[in-house]
């Protein structure tokens, strides 16, 4: 497994040393500084199926390869929004479910693949709609949050209700759903939507605690607008 350190507080890096022959997959873009022994090698990530995943994700079709070449090498990948970057070893039978932006690396052995809400419901009103990325394989990936990370623990049966935008990632035996609010006057009148997300362990569930849509919202009366 490769060795790595996150620095930088609010605004993290995540610093990874590969030892010779180990190799870190990206976004295109995500590189922020590296040794002069990592050798760079664009692809289209996970063939005909994971090209089309991510086209329908969002994100490029195409993916950067760096591998250390004779001897260990140092690579850094910043966040590009302030927050968090949280590890997390995938194994077999133990993916892990991200929100579409939340991809930031990963080593060599794990693919990157479409993850489709089987609830429609879920799909379509759960905050991240209908489609999510999945990681699977064997290694570490990273993720990225915006604002703080809050990890937990669900239970068999235990669930989570999570407001829209909130939910970061969750480990794949968790399952996902939408209920809706409440009272009339609840779902009008209370300002927190008309849906909100629920997810059910068995498994781990990361919340982020600054959607960058609240934000955006957030500072939006204070941006001139032209005449």
């Amino acid at each position: 497994m490769i060795k790595y350190e996150i620095k930088g507080g609010d605004l993290p890096v995540v610093v990874c040393y590969p030892e010779a022959g180990q190799c870190l997959k990206t976004e295109r873009g995500a590189m922020s500084w590296m040794s002069p022994n990592m050798q760079m090698s664009t692809n289209a990530g996970g063939g005909f199926g994971g090209v089309l995943g991510r086209m329908v994700t969002g994100e490029s079709i195409f993916m950067n390869e760096y591998r250390a070449q004779g001897g260990p090498g140092m690579i850094a990948f910043a966040s590009s929004f302030p927050g968090s970057i949280i590890p997390y070893h995938v194994t077999p039978g133990n993916d892990l479910i991200i929100q579409k932006r939340g991809f930031l690396a990963m080593e060599e052995n794990l693919q990157l693949s479409v993850a489709f809400q089987k609830k429609l419901g879920a799909g379509f009103f759960g905050g991240e709609g209908f489609i999510m990325q999945r990681v699977s394989g064997d290694g570490l990936v990273f993720m990225e949050i915006d604002g703080s990370c809050m990890k937990y623990d669900l239970q068999p049966g235990q669930s989570l209700i999570v407001d829209t935008g909130y939910l970061a990632a969750y480990t794949g035996n968790c399952t996902m759903d939408i209920q809706t609010v409440k009272g009339f006057k609840n779902a009008i009148f209370g300002g927190e939507g008309l849906f909100n997300t629920v997810i059910t362990g068995p498994g781990t569930v990361y919340l982020q605690t600054m959607p960058i849509y609240g934000v955006a919202n957030a500072i939006r009366p204070y941006i001139p607008t032209s005449n």
